[in-house]
């Protein structure tokens, strides 16, 4: 398995502990204003990067050369995604509590980082989906 599939793959499961962590918190009500957090834990921390490293790894080659397509896009995709989502998860909570503009801004950019990863990823995969 390549080394940005594994990559992807246990941040996934990493999210995910943090997601069922954090729900446990949640349902306790010992936190307040972590439920935009556990949601993106969940779809972009989990299903997502579980999605596009399974991916990766299965989809048909890219070429002979390059059978997972460009390497450094697919890096630059697990790297935009994940900063948005750290981002989301420091902002979140914040904004929600005592909302003010740089919180607000940062929000702004964590979507737009996770926008610009879905992307990449997309036109990294693109030319690999196709018929026999």
């Amino acid at each position: 398995m390549p080394l940005l599939t594994r990559t992807f793959i246990k941040t996934a499961m990493i999210c995910f502990t943090l997601a069922l962590m954090l729900g446990i918190l949640l349902a306790a009500r010992v936190t307040n204003g972590f439920f935009p957090v556990y949601i993106h834990l969940l779809v972009f921390g989990w299903l997502t990067q579980l999605i596009f490293g399974v991916a990766l790894w299965m989809f048909p080659k890219y070429s002979n050369e390059k059978p997972r397509g460009y390497e450094t896009l697919g890096w630059w995709s697990y790297t935009l995604l994940n900063s948005g989502l750290l981002l989301r998860a420091i902002a979140e909570p914040i904004q929600s509590t005592q909302p003010n503009p740089l919180s607000g801004w940062t929000l702004v950019i964590s979507a737009i980082l996770q926008f610009l990863a879905g992307l990449l990823f997309v036109f990294n995969t693109w030319q690999r989906v196709r018929e026999k």
